[in-house]
């Protein structure tokens, strides 16, 4: 969710993946970049839409909890959920989402984006999706990644726990 010009797909064909990849976004403009980069045949495709059109091993929320537009805290926390509720049913295996750091350069922020706290948030999914939790800021941005992985145990997504 969130593909934009499809730069993720670039990521893992370059590491290897082979199989299906569906991406949704909402701006068709970045869709016909997409489509135009890496075509739209049958392992892959570009969906105008916000949530996606069936389940997959893996989902991945890219940039979709970055801009705030104006709203205030108790609706950014029902967007916030119900954005990861739906990359939780969508998937089987489990789901990542990136944001933007608290601990970002603080000259460089601004008003119209969300910036959270990784340790809040990583505990936040430790109470709604389970233990299967890590937080990644490791990697030279000024933004961390979320990843929550379904139980191994189970077959299907599992259900949000109530907050």
């Amino acid at each position: 969710m969130g593909c934009g010009y499809g730069d993720f797909l670039a990521f893992l064909r370059a590491h290897g993946h082979r199989g299906g990849y569906i991406g949704t976004d909402i701006s068709p403009a970045m869709l016909d970049a997409a489509r135009a980069r890496h075509g739209d045949i049958e392992l892959h495709g570009f969906i105008l839409g916000t949530g996606a059109p069936e389940s997959a091993d893996y989902a991945i929320g890219s940039g979709i909890l970055n801009v705030i537009r104006g709203a205030g805290p108790a609706d950014w926390a029902r967007y916030f959920d119900a954005t990861n509720d739906a990359l939780a049913a969508a998937s089987r295996r489990g789901f990542a989402f990136n944001m933007l750091s608290l601990s970002s350069d603080p000259e460089r922020s601004r008003m119209d984006l969300h910036y959270a706290d990784p340790a809040t948030v990583m505990r936040h999914c430790l109470v709604r999706f389970g233990r299967h939790v890590a937080v990644l800021q490791d990697y030279g941005l000024w933004e961390f990644t979320a990843i929550v992985r379904h139980a191994s145990s189970q077959t299907a997504s599992p259900k949000p726990v109530a907050p």
